[in-house]
Protein backbone atom coordinates (compact mmCIF):
# COMPACT_ATOMS: atom_id res chain seq x y z
CA UNK A 1 0.00 0.00 0.00
CA UNK A 2 2.57 2.22 1.16
CA UNK A 3 4.51 1.87 -2.15
CA UNK A 4 1.31 2.39 -4.02
CA UNK A 5 0.84 5.63 -2.58
CA UNK A 6 4.36 6.45 -3.42
CA UNK A 7 4.28 6.12 -6.73
CA UNK A 8 0.81 7.90 -7.38
CA UNK A 9 2.23 10.59 -5.62
CA UNK A 10 5.33 11.25 -7.78
CA UNK A 11 3.64 10.49 -11.08
CA UNK A 12 1.25 13.44 -9.82
CA UNK A 13 3.74 15.74 -8.71
CA UNK A 14 5.68 15.28 -11.22
CA UNK A 15 4.75 17.53 -13.70
CA UNK A 16 4.34 20.48 -11.24
CA UNK A 17 8.60 20.17 -10.50
CA UNK A 18 8.72 19.92 -14.42
CA UNK A 19 7.05 23.23 -14.18
CA UNK A 20 9.41 24.78 -11.16
CA UNK A 21 12.62 24.01 -13.34
CA UNK A 22 10.82 25.95 -16.19
CA UNK A 23 9.95 28.42 -14.15
CA UNK A 24 13.26 28.37 -12.24
CA UNK A 25 14.84 28.64 -15.26
CA UNK A 26 13.14 32.22 -16.21
CA UNK A 27 15.92 33.29 -13.62
CA UNK A 28 18.82 30.75 -14.00
CA UNK A 29 18.96 29.66 -17.73
CA UNK A 30 21.48 26.47 -16.23
CA UNK A 31 17.99 25.05 -15.11
CA UNK A 32 17.00 24.47 -18.59
CA UNK A 33 20.22 22.90 -19.53
CA UNK A 34 19.89 19.20 -20.30
CA UNK A 35 16.45 18.67 -18.86
CA UNK A 36 15.88 15.99 -20.85
CA UNK A 37 18.32 14.25 -18.64
CA UNK A 38 15.41 14.81 -15.40
CA UNK A 39 14.06 12.29 -17.44
CA UNK A 40 16.06 9.25 -17.71
CA UNK A 41 17.73 10.72 -21.53
CA UNK A 42 21.46 11.16 -22.32
CA UNK A 43 23.53 9.67 -24.28
CA UNK A 44 24.16 5.36 -23.90
CA UNK A 45 27.53 5.13 -22.97
CA UNK A 46 29.79 2.47 -24.50
CA UNK A 47 31.12 0.52 -21.44
CA UNK A 48 30.17 -0.12 -17.55
CA UNK A 49 30.32 3.01 -15.34
CA UNK A 50 30.63 3.77 -11.69
CA UNK A 51 27.86 5.81 -10.63
CA UNK A 52 28.15 8.76 -7.86
CA UNK A 53 25.26 10.99 -7.31
CA UNK A 54 26.31 14.33 -4.99
CA UNK A 55 23.03 16.41 -4.44
CA UNK A 56 24.76 19.51 -4.81
CA UNK A 57 27.93 21.52 -4.74
CA UNK A 58 29.44 20.68 -0.65
CA UNK A 59 28.47 17.12 -1.89
CA UNK A 60 30.02 17.58 -5.48
CA UNK A 61 33.43 19.13 -3.29
CA UNK A 62 33.44 16.32 -0.76
CA UNK A 63 33.29 13.08 -3.08
CA UNK A 64 36.24 14.62 -5.24
CA UNK A 65 38.76 12.61 -3.42
CA UNK A 66 37.00 9.32 -4.30
CA UNK A 67 36.11 10.44 -7.65
CA UNK A 68 39.88 10.73 -8.21
CA UNK A 69 40.77 7.90 -6.41
CA UNK A 70 38.20 5.63 -8.23
CA UNK A 71 39.62 7.01 -12.11
CA UNK A 72 42.88 5.75 -11.01
CA UNK A 73 42.11 2.08 -9.52
CA UNK A 74 39.12 1.84 -12.34
CA UNK A 75 40.29 3.37 -15.35
CA UNK A 76 38.22 0.52 -17.56
CA UNK A 77 34.85 1.75 -15.92
CA UNK A 78 33.54 5.24 -17.07
CA UNK A 79 32.87 7.49 -13.70
CA UNK A 80 29.21 9.15 -13.82
CA UNK A 81 28.64 12.12 -11.39
CA UNK A 82 24.74 13.10 -11.05
CA UNK A 83 24.05 16.13 -9.15
CA UNK A 84 20.26 17.89 -8.97
CA UNK A 85 21.56 21.31 -8.93
CA UNK A 86 23.06 23.55 -11.53
CA UNK A 87 26.06 24.57 -9.04
CA UNK A 88 26.72 21.21 -8.33
CA UNK A 89 26.83 20.25 -12.00
CA UNK A 90 29.62 23.37 -12.54
CA UNK A 91 31.50 22.04 -9.80
CA UNK A 92 31.87 18.87 -11.34
CA UNK A 93 32.59 20.31 -14.43
CA UNK A 94 35.50 22.59 -13.03
CA UNK A 95 37.32 19.83 -11.02
CA UNK A 96 36.82 17.25 -13.96
CA UNK A 97 36.27 18.46 -17.39
CA UNK A 98 35.66 16.09 -19.44
CA UNK A 99 37.14 12.86 -16.76
CA UNK A 100 33.86 12.57 -15.99
CA UNK A 101 30.38 12.33 -17.03
CA UNK A 102 28.36 14.57 -15.58
CA UNK A 103 24.26 14.25 -15.77
CA UNK A 104 21.59 15.26 -13.82
CA UNK A 105 19.81 12.60 -11.87
CA UNK A 106 16.33 11.52 -12.63
CA UNK A 107 13.33 12.27 -10.97
CA UNK A 108 11.96 9.50 -9.62
CA UNK A 109 9.73 7.93 -11.92
CA UNK A 110 10.04 3.95 -12.73
CA UNK A 111 10.39 5.10 -16.62
CA UNK A 112 12.93 7.88 -16.48
CA UNK A 113 14.83 5.77 -13.45
CA UNK A 114 14.74 2.44 -15.98
CA UNK A 115 16.02 5.02 -18.96
CA UNK A 116 19.10 6.04 -16.69
CA UNK A 117 20.47 2.70 -15.94
CA UNK A 118 19.80 1.71 -19.03
CA UNK A 119 22.13 4.63 -20.57
CA UNK A 120 24.98 4.34 -17.86
CA UNK A 121 24.94 0.45 -17.26
CA UNK A 122 26.04 1.24 -13.34
CA UNK A 123 28.43 -1.54 -12.28
CA UNK A 124 27.80 0.22 -8.73
CA UNK A 125 26.10 2.77 -6.98
CA UNK A 126 27.41 5.40 -4.59
CA UNK A 127 25.14 7.87 -3.10
CA UNK A 128 27.15 10.37 -0.94
CA UNK A 129 25.44 11.44 2.12
CA UNK A 130 21.76 10.77 2.71
CA UNK A 131 19.72 11.23 -0.58
CA UNK A 132 16.92 8.57 -0.26
CA UNK A 133 15.23 7.74 -3.70
CA UNK A 134 12.33 4.58 -3.69
CA UNK A 135 12.27 3.82 -7.00
CA UNK A 136 15.93 4.04 -7.78
CA UNK A 137 17.02 2.08 -5.15
CA UNK A 138 14.50 -0.01 -5.70
CA UNK A 139 16.03 -0.07 -9.61
CA UNK A 140 18.95 -1.34 -8.28
CA UNK A 141 18.10 -3.72 -6.12
CA UNK A 142 16.39 -5.48 -9.22
CA UNK A 143 19.46 -5.35 -11.41
CA UNK A 144 21.57 -6.59 -8.68
CA UNK A 145 23.65 -3.24 -8.72
CA UNK A 146 25.40 -3.01 -5.25
CA UNK A 147 24.18 0.06 -4.03
CA UNK A 148 26.77 2.04 -1.72
CA UNK A 149 25.61 4.80 1.05
CA UNK A 150 29.01 6.77 1.06
CA UNK A 151 28.99 9.10 4.85
CA UNK A 152 25.23 8.31 5.18
CA UNK A 153 24.39 10.00 8.13
CA UNK A 154 20.57 9.60 9.98
CA UNK A 155 19.58 11.69 12.80
CA UNK A 156 18.07 10.08 15.54
CA UNK A 157 14.42 12.39 15.09
CA UNK A 158 14.17 10.17 11.71
CA UNK A 159 14.60 6.43 12.80
CA UNK A 160 10.72 6.19 13.60
CA UNK A 161 9.97 7.78 10.12
CA UNK A 162 12.49 5.78 8.14
CA UNK A 163 10.81 2.71 10.14
CA UNK A 164 7.62 3.75 8.37
CA UNK A 165 9.25 3.95 4.99
CA UNK A 166 11.28 1.10 4.83
CA UNK A 167 8.98 -1.37 2.67
CA UNK A 168 10.13 0.86 -0.44
CA UNK A 169 13.51 0.20 0.28
CA UNK A 170 13.01 -3.85 0.80
CA UNK A 171 14.55 -5.23 -1.97
CA UNK A 172 17.87 -2.71 -2.07
CA UNK A 173 17.72 -4.30 1.50
CA UNK A 174 17.62 -7.35 0.76
CA UNK A 175 20.33 -7.57 -2.33
CA UNK A 176 23.55 -5.30 -2.43
CA UNK A 177 23.08 -2.27 0.47
CA UNK A 178 26.02 -1.25 1.59
CA UNK A 179 25.92 1.28 4.52
CA UNK A 180 29.50 3.41 5.05
CA UNK A 181 27.87 5.32 8.42
CA UNK A 182 29.68 8.54 9.35
CA UNK A 183 30.01 7.00 12.74
CA UNK A 184 29.30 4.55 15.32
CA UNK A 185 25.94 6.21 16.32
CA UNK A 186 24.73 6.21 12.53
CA UNK A 187 25.68 3.03 11.86
CA UNK A 188 23.47 1.74 14.88
CA UNK A 189 20.64 4.01 13.76
CA UNK A 190 20.52 2.45 10.29
CA UNK A 191 20.38 -1.04 11.69
CA UNK A 192 17.61 -0.08 13.28
CA UNK A 193 15.95 1.00 10.97
CA UNK A 194 16.72 -2.29 9.25
CA UNK A 195 19.94 -2.16 7.19
CA UNK A 196 21.87 -5.72 7.46
CA UNK A 197 24.17 -5.32 10.00
CA UNK A 198 27.07 -6.81 8.27
CA UNK A 199 26.87 -4.97 5.76
CA UNK A 200 26.63 -1.35 7.61
CA UNK A 201 30.14 0.44 8.48
CA UNK A 202 31.25 3.17 10.39
CA UNK A 203 33.77 5.01 8.07
CA UNK A 204 33.69 8.50 8.78
CA UNK A 205 32.73 11.68 7.26
CA UNK A 206 33.46 11.86 3.57
CA UNK A 207 34.37 15.97 3.89
CA UNK A 208 37.63 15.45 5.91
CA UNK A 209 38.88 14.37 2.67
CA UNK A 210 37.49 17.08 1.05
CA UNK A 211 41.19 18.67 -1.08
CA UNK A 212 41.61 22.51 -2.13
CA UNK A 213 41.31 23.77 -5.60
CA UNK A 214 44.87 23.60 -7.46
CA UNK A 215 46.26 27.65 -6.73
CA UNK A 216 43.31 28.34 -4.34
CA UNK A 217 45.60 29.76 -1.69
CA UNK A 218 48.20 31.84 -4.06
CA UNK A 219 44.84 32.84 -5.37
CA UNK A 220 43.66 34.30 -2.12
CA UNK A 221 46.50 36.25 -1.29
CA UNK A 222 47.10 37.47 -4.51
CA UNK A 223 43.52 38.77 -4.21
CA UNK A 224 44.01 39.81 -0.84
CA UNK A 225 46.74 42.07 -2.07
CA UNK A 226 44.45 43.25 -5.11
CA UNK A 227 42.10 44.70 -2.77
CA UNK A 228 44.44 46.12 -0.66
CA UNK A 229 43.77 44.35 2.36
CA UNK A 230 47.17 43.16 3.62
CA UNK A 231 47.69 44.65 6.87
CA UNK A 232 43.75 44.64 7.31
CA UNK A 233 41.91 42.59 9.43
CA UNK A 234 39.72 40.07 6.72
CA UNK A 235 36.45 38.44 7.73
CA UNK A 236 35.46 35.77 4.70
CA UNK A 237 31.59 34.84 5.31
CA UNK A 238 30.75 31.61 2.98
CA UNK A 239 27.27 30.85 2.22
CA UNK A 240 25.37 33.20 3.72
CA UNK A 241 21.45 34.09 3.73
CA UNK A 242 20.08 37.65 3.90
CA UNK A 243 19.41 37.89 7.56
CA UNK A 244 23.50 37.08 7.83
CA UNK A 245 24.39 39.52 5.79
CA UNK A 246 22.60 42.57 7.64
CA UNK A 247 24.30 40.98 10.99
CA UNK A 248 27.69 41.21 9.28
CA UNK A 249 27.62 44.51 7.79
CA UNK A 250 25.84 45.71 11.62
CA UNK A 251 29.83 44.07 12.61
CA UNK A 252 31.32 46.08 9.83
CA UNK A 253 30.61 49.13 10.84
CA UNK A 254 30.87 48.00 14.38
CA UNK A 255 34.81 47.18 14.14
CA UNK A 256 34.64 50.29 12.09
CA UNK A 257 34.28 52.58 15.18
CA UNK A 258 36.57 50.60 17.40
CA UNK A 259 39.26 51.40 15.14
CA UNK A 260 39.35 48.19 13.17
CA UNK A 261 40.40 48.24 9.27
CA UNK A 262 38.72 45.36 8.25
CA UNK A 263 37.49 44.20 5.07
CA UNK A 264 34.02 41.68 4.73
CA UNK A 265 34.20 39.38 1.95
CA UNK A 266 30.32 38.29 1.48
CA UNK A 267 29.64 34.89 -0.47
CA UNK A 268 26.25 34.52 -1.01
CA UNK A 269 25.03 30.93 -0.69
CA UNK A 270 22.64 30.88 -3.81
CA UNK A 271 24.05 32.83 -6.61
CA UNK A 272 20.77 33.76 -8.02
CA UNK A 273 20.86 36.33 -5.13
CA UNK A 274 24.02 38.34 -6.16
CA UNK A 275 22.29 41.20 -7.75
CA UNK A 276 19.60 41.23 -4.82
CA UNK A 277 22.90 41.66 -2.54
CA UNK A 278 24.73 43.92 -4.26
CA UNK A 279 21.86 46.07 -4.79
CA UNK A 280 21.34 45.97 -0.60
CA UNK A 281 24.61 46.22 -0.43
CA UNK A 282 24.10 50.12 -2.73
CA UNK A 283 21.30 51.05 -0.77
CA UNK A 284 23.19 50.75 2.67
CA UNK A 285 26.03 53.24 1.34
CA UNK A 286 28.19 50.29 2.91
CA UNK A 287 31.68 51.26 0.41
CA UNK A 288 31.63 48.03 -1.94
CA UNK A 289 32.94 46.06 -4.84
CA UNK A 290 31.51 43.03 -6.69
CA UNK A 291 34.26 40.90 -7.48
CA UNK A 292 33.07 39.44 -10.86
CA UNK A 293 33.40 43.18 -12.16
CA UNK A 294 36.74 43.88 -10.27
CA UNK A 295 38.24 40.88 -11.08
CA UNK A 296 37.51 41.77 -15.30
CA UNK A 297 39.35 45.23 -14.24
CA UNK A 298 41.72 43.45 -12.53
CA UNK A 299 42.96 41.48 -15.70
CA UNK A 300 42.79 44.20 -17.76
CA UNK A 301 45.16 46.56 -15.34
CA UNK A 302 47.38 43.83 -15.05
CA UNK A 303 47.88 43.39 -18.77
CA UNK A 304 48.58 47.12 -18.90
CA UNK A 305 51.06 46.94 -16.12
CA UNK A 306 48.77 49.16 -13.78
CA UNK A 307 49.09 48.73 -10.28
CA UNK A 308 45.23 47.58 -9.24
CA UNK A 309 46.03 47.76 -5.76
CA UNK A 310 44.36 50.60 -5.25
CA UNK A 311 40.94 49.18 -5.03
CA UNK A 312 39.89 49.36 -1.12
CA UNK A 313 36.44 48.30 -0.15
CA UNK A 314 34.92 47.96 3.08
CA UNK A 315 32.76 44.82 1.77
CA UNK A 316 33.83 42.71 -1.09
CA UNK A 317 31.09 41.03 -2.80
CA UNK A 318 31.90 37.67 -3.85
CA UNK A 319 29.86 37.12 -6.95
CA UNK A 320 31.76 34.11 -9.15
CA UNK A 321 32.04 30.60 -8.47
CA UNK A 322 34.97 28.32 -7.46
CA UNK A 323 36.86 31.16 -5.42
CA UNK A 324 35.42 30.72 -1.81
CA UNK A 325 38.28 28.52 -0.92
CA UNK A 326 40.97 30.65 -1.77
CA UNK A 327 39.44 33.80 -0.26
CA UNK A 328 39.22 31.47 3.23
CA UNK A 329 42.97 30.91 2.53
CA UNK A 330 43.44 34.36 2.56
CA UNK A 331 41.21 35.18 6.02
CA UNK A 332 41.84 36.07 9.17
CA UNK A 333 38.23 34.70 10.51
CA UNK A 334 35.91 32.74 8.65
CA UNK A 335 32.16 32.66 9.31
CA UNK A 336 29.93 30.15 7.62
CA UNK A 337 26.57 30.55 6.49
CA UNK A 338 22.88 29.03 7.56
CA UNK A 339 23.53 29.18 11.04
CA UNK A 340 22.08 31.89 12.79
CA UNK A 341 19.19 31.76 11.93
CA UNK A 342 17.12 28.36 12.22
CA UNK A 343 15.62 25.94 9.21
CA UNK A 344 18.88 25.78 6.90
CA UNK A 345 20.87 23.83 9.40
CA UNK A 346 24.47 25.30 8.69
CA UNK A 347 27.00 24.75 6.34
CA UNK A 348 30.71 22.76 6.08
CA UNK A 349 32.85 24.53 8.50
CA UNK A 350 35.89 21.89 7.22
CA UNK A 351 37.54 23.91 4.23
CA UNK A 352 38.03 27.16 6.24
CA UNK A 353 39.26 24.68 9.29
CA UNK A 354 41.61 22.48 7.35
CA UNK A 355 43.09 25.91 5.88
CA UNK A 356 44.08 26.96 9.54
CA UNK A 357 41.31 29.80 9.80
CA UNK A 358 39.52 29.63 13.23
CA UNK A 359 35.77 29.57 12.59
CA UNK A 360 32.82 31.05 13.54
CA UNK A 361 28.77 30.20 13.40
CA UNK A 362 25.64 30.52 14.96
CA UNK A 363 23.73 27.65 16.38
CA UNK A 364 21.27 26.45 14.12
CA UNK A 365 23.80 23.49 12.75
CA UNK A 366 21.64 20.86 12.25
CA UNK A 367 22.83 19.57 9.07
CA UNK A 368 26.50 19.24 10.43
CA UNK A 369 26.20 18.89 13.83
CA UNK A 370 29.22 16.30 13.91
CA UNK A 371 31.64 18.88 12.37
CA UNK A 372 30.49 21.73 14.59
CA UNK A 373 30.78 19.65 17.54
CA UNK A 374 34.48 18.33 16.91
CA UNK A 375 35.47 21.65 15.47
CA UNK A 376 33.86 23.40 18.82
CA UNK A 377 35.47 20.86 21.41
CA UNK A 378 38.94 21.52 19.75
CA UNK A 379 38.65 25.17 19.87
CA UNK A 380 38.86 25.72 16.35
CA UNK A 381 35.28 26.54 15.86
CA UNK A 382 33.74 29.37 18.22
CA UNK A 383 29.60 29.54 18.80
CA UNK A 384 27.92 32.73 18.42
CA UNK A 385 24.27 32.82 19.31
CA UNK A 386 23.49 36.83 18.34
CA UNK A 387 24.76 39.60 16.44
CA UNK A 388 26.17 40.88 19.62
CA UNK A 389 28.09 37.54 20.07
CA UNK A 390 29.30 37.81 16.31
CA UNK A 391 30.37 41.08 16.83
CA UNK A 392 32.49 40.90 20.05
CA UNK A 393 34.04 37.66 19.14
CA UNK A 394 35.28 39.50 15.78
CA UNK A 395 36.44 42.20 18.05
CA UNK A 396 38.09 40.19 20.11
CA UNK A 397 40.06 38.30 17.57
CA UNK A 398 40.93 41.36 15.55
CA UNK A 399 42.70 42.33 18.53
CA UNK A 400 44.49 39.18 18.97
CA UNK A 401 46.81 37.11 16.22
CA UNK A 402 48.21 34.71 18.64
CA UNK A 403 44.47 33.66 19.26
CA UNK A 404 43.38 33.11 15.64
CA UNK A 405 46.83 31.44 15.20
CA UNK A 406 45.93 29.17 17.69
CA UNK A 407 42.47 28.70 16.84
CA UNK A 408 43.28 27.75 13.32
CA UNK A 409 45.63 24.99 14.75
CA UNK A 410 43.11 23.17 16.95
CA UNK A 411 41.15 22.94 13.84
CA UNK A 412 43.61 21.98 11.58
CA UNK A 413 44.21 18.78 14.20
CA UNK A 414 41.02 18.10 14.12
CA UNK A 415 40.63 17.94 10.12
CA UNK A 416 44.01 15.94 10.06
CA UNK A 417 42.79 13.52 12.73
CA UNK A 418 39.66 12.87 10.75
CA UNK A 419 41.12 12.14 7.56
CA UNK A 420 40.81 8.62 5.52
CA UNK A 421 37.30 7.52 4.95
CA UNK A 422 38.24 7.54 1.28
CA UNK A 423 40.33 4.88 1.78
CA UNK A 424 37.97 3.04 3.81
CA UNK A 425 35.11 3.48 0.92
CA UNK A 426 37.66 1.80 -1.68
CA UNK A 427 37.96 -0.93 0.43
CA UNK A 428 34.27 -1.31 1.01
CA UNK A 429 34.18 -1.00 -2.66
CA UNK A 430 36.73 -3.61 -3.77
CA UNK A 431 34.82 -6.53 -3.37
CA UNK A 432 31.38 -4.85 -5.16
CA UNK A 433 33.91 -4.42 -8.29
CA UNK A 434 35.28 -8.15 -8.36
CA UNK A 435 33.53 -9.70 -11.18
CA UNK A 436 30.43 -12.05 -10.16
CA UNK A 437 31.39 -11.55 -6.52
CA UNK A 438 28.91 -12.53 -4.22
CA UNK A 439 31.01 -11.40 -0.60
CA UNK A 440 29.53 -8.86 1.27
CA UNK A 441 32.31 -6.34 2.13
CA UNK A 442 33.88 -6.84 5.49
CA UNK A 443 35.10 -3.75 7.43
CA UNK A 444 36.78 -3.65 11.32
CA UNK A 445 33.79 -1.18 12.13
CA UNK A 446 31.17 -2.50 11.84
CA UNK A 447 28.00 -2.41 12.96
CA UNK A 448 27.60 -6.17 13.30
CA UNK A 449 31.14 -6.37 15.58
CA UNK A 450 30.44 -3.51 17.93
Amino acid sequence: MIRLAYQILVHALSPFVMLWFLWRGLHDRAYWQDLPQRLGFGQRLARPSIWIHAVSVGEVQAAIPLLNALAERYPDHALVLTTVTPTGRLRGQTAFGDRVELRYLPYDLPGAVGRFFDRIQPKVAIIIEKELWPNLYRECGRRNVPLVLASAAVSPRSVARYRRLVVLFRETLSHGLVIAAQSADDAARFVEIGAPAERTHMVGNIKFDASLPAGAVEAGLAWRAHYGAESRFVVVAGSTYEFEERVLLEASEALKRAGVESLFVLAPRHPTRFDAVAQALGRSGTPFLRHSLAKAEGLTDRAAGIDSSRHAPEVLLLDTLGELAGFYAAADVAYVGGSLLPGVGGHNALEPAALGVPVLMGPHVFNTQEIFDALHTAGGLQAVNSSAELTAALLTLARSPEERAQRGQAGQQVVARNRGTTARIMQLLEPLMSPRSTRSPTHPSSAASR
